[in-house]
């Protein structure tokens, strides 16, 4: 299992994933807001969403895991 992980610390907007959904390297899984600008969080690598550690309205600093990929 891989984490994927902000690169930026911000508030989270969406989460365009679910456990269980299959993405492919460069999908959107979450948008992140930060000094008022949208940065859309895209997938490192090809793989399954094994869980989800954020949520709509979330807080998260810069290299905080957004979800674990299988």
């Amino acid at each position: 299992m891989s984490k994927l992980e902000t690169p930026v610390a911000g508030r989270v907007l969406s989460v365009t994933v679910a456990v269980g959904a299959r993405v492919a390297e460069g999908d959107t899984i979450a948008t992140i807001e930060s000094m008022k600008m949208e940065l859309p969080v895209e997938a490192e690598r090809a793989g399954t969403v094994a869980q989800v550690l954020i949520a709509v309205g979330d807080e998260v600093d810069e290299g905080q895991a957004l979800l674990e990929l299988a």
